[in-house]
C-alpha cells in the first residue's frame, strides 16, 4: 500500500481493520510525498494500491492506476509555533522578512496547492526550504527551524500542541482531492480491491472524517 505522507495516520488506522477483517492479509504501508511514490511505480515497485494527494500526481500513472477514485478532500492552513509568536494573521504575512516560512516543493500536491495560493492572491513566497513532503514541512515547524509553513488542515490537527494555526480564505479555493486506485498487474488485485473498498466506504470515510479529512463530494 503505497500512501501520501499525509495519510500515514489514517492509512495506519485502515490498515490495522483491513487485517482485522482479513487475518490472512498483511498490510505494508509506504509513506512518501506522493510525487516521489508515483516515480517509485513507474521504475517497477511493487505496489497494490497507491492513494495520492491530488489527482494530477495519480494521472502520471496513466494506465498503471487502475479505476482511480476519489475518497477525500484537504485544504492548506498555516502551522507556526504554539501560540504564534511571530503574529502572522494570514497568507501575505508570510512575506515579511523575520518570519521564516518553510513549503513543500511545487512538484509535491501540498507544493502546488501552495503555488495556486500564490498565483490566486498575488503574493509570491521566499522560503527557507522546500520539502518533499508535507510531514517534513511540519517538523521543521515543530522542532523550531521554520516559524511557518504551508501544511494541510489534517497534518496541523495531528500535530495537537505543538502547532498554532492560522488560516486564510484564500486556501477554502484550492482544494486537493485524493483519489485511490489499485495498481495494473498486481498479483494481489482481489485484496487491493477490498482495501480500495474499505477507503471509500462507511470505515474509511468515518477514520477520515475523524483526522480533519473532508469528503470526497466537498
Amino acid at each position: 500500500m503505497y500512501a501520501a505522507a499525509s495519510l500515514k495516520k489514517t492509512f495506519t488506522e485502515l490498515a490495522d481493520a483491513f487485517e482485522k477483517a482479513h487475518s490472512d492479509v498483511d498490510v505494508k504501508l509506504n509513506f512518501a510525498g506522493s510525487s516521489a511514490l508515483v516515480t517509485q511505480i513507474n521504475q517497477g515497485a511493487d505496489a497494490d494500491v497507491i492513494a495520492t494527494a491530488d489527482e494530477r500526481t495519480m494521472q502520471k500513472l496513466g494506465d498503471k492506476a487502475v479505476d482511480p477514485a476519489i475518497f477525500a478532500t484537504n485544504t492548506l492552513v498555516i502551522a507556526t509555533a504554539p501560540g504564534n509568536p511571530k503574529q502572522i494573521n494570514g497568507f501575505a504575512s508570510l512575506k515579511n522578512a523575520d518570519v521564516k516560512t518553510v513549503v513543500c516543493a511545487p512538484e509535491v500536491p501540498c507544493g502546488a496547492a501552495t503555488v495556486t495560493v500564490e498565483k490566486n492572491t498575488g503574493v509570491e513566497l521566499s522560503p527557507v526550504s522546500q520539502e518533499t513532503s508535507v510531514t517534513s514541512v511540519l517538523t521543521k515547524v515543530t522542532s523550531g527551524e521554520a516559524d511557518a509553513g504551508l501544511v494541510y488542515v489534517t497534518d496541523a490537527k495531528s500535530a495537537g500542541d505543538k502547532v498554532s494555526t492560522v488560516d486564510d480564505p484564500a486556501f477554502a479555493t484550492v482544494v486537493n482531492k485524493y483519489p485511490i486506485a489499485t495498481v495494473k498487474g498486481t498479483k494481489h488485485s482481489e485484496q487491493a480491491a477490498q482495501f480500495k473498498d474499505m477507503v471509500t466506504g462507511q470505515t474509511g470515510q468515518e477514520i477520515l472524517a475523524a483526522a480533519g479529512f473532508k469528503p470526497a463530494t466537498s
